[in-house]
This record gives C-alpha cells, sequence and structure tokens, in this order.
C-alpha cells in the first residue's frame, strides 16, 4: 500500500500573509488594526475627492450664473452708453446748425456730451473689474 503522505496546508501567497502566518495573536490583532485605519483613511480620501469634485461642480455652476448675470449687466449698460452716443450725436447736429460760426459752444457742448459718456462707461469698467475680482 503506497504510504499517505501527510500534506500540512498551503503556504501563504505574499509576504504579509507569511508574515502574519508567523506573528503571536496580539501582534496579529495589532496588525489587523492597522489594516483597518488604512482602509478607514482610504474611504476618507474618497469621500474627501467626492467632496472636491462636487464643490468643483457647484462652483463652475454659480461661475456660469454670475457670468450670465454679467453679460446681462453688460447689455444693459452698453444700451444706456448706445443711448448717449446717439443723444450727443442728434444734439452735435443740432448746435453745429444752430450755432453757425460758433463752433466754440459747439465744442464745448460736444466736450461736455462725450465727458459724461467716458465717465458712464469708467463706471461701468470699474463695476465688471469688480466684479470679476470676487
Amino acid at each position: 500500500m503506497p504510504s499517505k503522505k501527510t500534506r500540512k496546508g498551503a503556504k501563504p501567497k505574499t509576504a504579509a500573509q507569511r508574515a502574519q502566518a508567523k506573528m503571536s495573536g496580539e501582534a496579529r490583532a495589532a496588525y489587523g488594526e492597522i489594516q483597518k485605519g488604512v482602509a478607514h483613511l482610504e474611504k476618507s480620501m474618497a469621500e474627501i475627492q467626492r467632496g472636491f469634485r462636487q464643490a468643483e461642480r457647484e462652483i463652475e455652476v454659480d461661475a456660469r450664473a454670475r457670468i450670465r448675470a454679467l453679460r446681462k449687466e453688460a447689455d444693459a449698460q452698453l444700451g444706456v452708453l448706445k443711448a448717449k452716443q446717439r443723444e450727443a450725436a442728434r444734439t452735435l447736429k443740432q448746435v453745429s446748425a444752430a450755432a453757425g460760426e460758433s463752433w466754440k459752444d459747439v465744442k464745448q457742448t460736444a466736450d461736455s456730451l462725450l465727458g459724461d459718456a467716458r465717465d458712464t462707461a469708467a463706471g461701468i469698467i470699474d463695476r465688471f473689474r469688480t466684479a470679476l475680482k470676487r
């Protein structure tokens, strides 16, 4: 009859498994606790990454809304500036026709109208720069 060979069991495959097999019970328990801590840390890191992605999406949505609002305000302000430009051109025509030879009056009126338009444009630009710095 062939002799039966006694089989000891499969050897642990990884270095960590081989090291754990040689550890005392107390060391194995500590090692298990450390492994749980590492797994918990990995879960926390994944949760943080999810939070960052969510925050990024929210920031992008907010930025798109701010851009839409700024464009709408810019269109309104440009409309105001265009109206001032038309008014200045109309006034210039009227003054130049009425002034005859008095070009000094025409220039003063035009300078006044253009100064107001420049001040309005500068105010608009400052508001948009301030809005973009937020």
